[in-house]
């Protein structure tokens, strides 16, 4: 068995919010979960200890209570499928079946008024998680959703191939999965819907505004390998996280593979805040609230995780930080050599400082279009 490790403060420079009906809102994710049933009883036990509510809550800090609860409520939900169906459930070693099972999921998922899954528990949470999400999303968004939590699914089948094989995916291939397999991107739709607007598609869709939710998909995903490698290490079975596949991409021991997978965390992070400065200069009030909502996510789960039983394990405490640090281990400028991702470090022009500093000049109403191409923005 790998030693345990012990983990340093995370770099963290984001704000620590939460918001004031937090105590109401993880109650009623608990009582949720039981109307549903989600997951067997010791299961449904766990998950109704780690605080999943109170998750959201840090989310959605200024948000509608309504689109928190569908958001705790659905987190649970996740956890109880990638806990019950994929990691400790059979189906987890049986890519083939998983698939069939999941597929059935996202049907209802996207029909919730087809006849399947009547007697199942996670189909009735599923759909009742839907049927709110049409009261407070948008078409657009509640697509979005669904088409997210497809992207989830094949991910986690991609993991239950190699828990099968007992193989460890090159760290290219794990990087670009594990911004799925985090299930993240779900939440994205419900930033929007948590504070009443609709990113419009020019913004949400440009190669930067994607770059950077990708960022913050890294990052959570990271940080949750981080924070919760002694849970998965001391678990005894196949396990699959950036501290592992670090340790045989370089053939390094584990203490230099956490090392290696905070500085490199860090490096985004580093990268993560100059883009977010950067399109907040002449971005839309919504792209602005879209993208701290952004921050509130990625320290939303960094606060949860260092508190929630879930990765503490006071049975066997984690040896987990109480605090975060200001600055980054490694702020090197220069890409991560990991083709997947590499690309966003090209993002950023050289002249980030002094386009940031004219941003003024050119007001709020300059396209994100023009602002990203510097040479054809206008003067005021």
């Amino acid at each position: 068995m790998e030693p345990d490790l012990a983990v340093p403060p995370i770099y963290s420079p984001l704000r620590s919010a939460i918001h004031p009906r937090h105590v109401a809102i993880d109650a009623h994710t608990a009582a949720w979960a039981e109307t549903f049933s989600i997951g067997s009883p010791e299961l449904r036990s766990q998950l109704v200890k780690s605080d999943i509510g109170t998750f959201a809550a840090r989310i959605f800090p200024e948000g509608r209570e309504e689109v928190i609860t569908i958001a705790g409520d659905f987190m649970l939900w996740i956890f109880g499928v990638d806990d019950g169906y994929c990691e400790e459930g059979e189906l987890g070693t049986r890519p083939g079946e998983l698939l069939g099972a999941l597929a059935r999921l996202i049907r209802v998922a996207q029909n919730p008024e087809a006849p399947m899954l009547v007697d199942d528990p996670l189909a009735l949470g599923l759909r009742d998680l839907r049927y709110r999400m049409d009261r407070y999303g948008t078409p657009v968004q509640v697509t979005r959703w669904v088409e997210a939590l497809g992207d989830y699914f094949q991910a986690v089948v991609w993991e239950s191939f190699h828990r099968v094989q007992g193989t460890v995916p090159s760290l290219n291939d794990y990087t670009m999965m594990r911004m799925y397999d985090g299930a993240t991107p779900i939440i994205l739709p419900m930033l929007e819907m948590g504070y009443g607007y609709e990113l419009q598609p020019n913004e949400r869709d440009h190669t930067s505004v994607r770059a950077l939710a990708e960022m913050a998909h890294f990052i959570i995903g990271w940080d949750n390998d981080i924070l919760s490698h002694h849970k998965e290490h001391r678990a005894g079975g196949y396990y699959l996280n950036a501290v592992r596949v670090l340790a045989h991409e370089y053939a390094i021991g584990a203490g230099q593979a956490l090392a290696t997978a905070i500085a490199y965390r860090d490096r985004v992070m580093v990268l993560f805040l100059r883009m977010a400065e950067y399109l907040k200069v002449t971005g839309s009030p919504q792209l602005r609230q879209y993208i701290d909502s952004l921050g509130d996510f990625i320290r939303g789960a960094q606060e949860w995780e260092v508190t929630s039983v879930r990765y503490t394990t006071p049975d066997d405490p984690a040896n987990l930080p109480s605090t975060f640090r200001d600055t980054p281990t490694d702020d090197n400028p220069e890409p991560l050599d990991i083709p997947a991702i590499s690309w966003w470090w090209d993002l950023v022009p050289d002249l980030l400082d002094t386009t940031v500093s004219q941003g003024a000049a050119y007001g709020p109403s300059t396209s994100l279009h023009s602002f990203l191409h510097p040479m054809t923005q206008r003067t005021a």
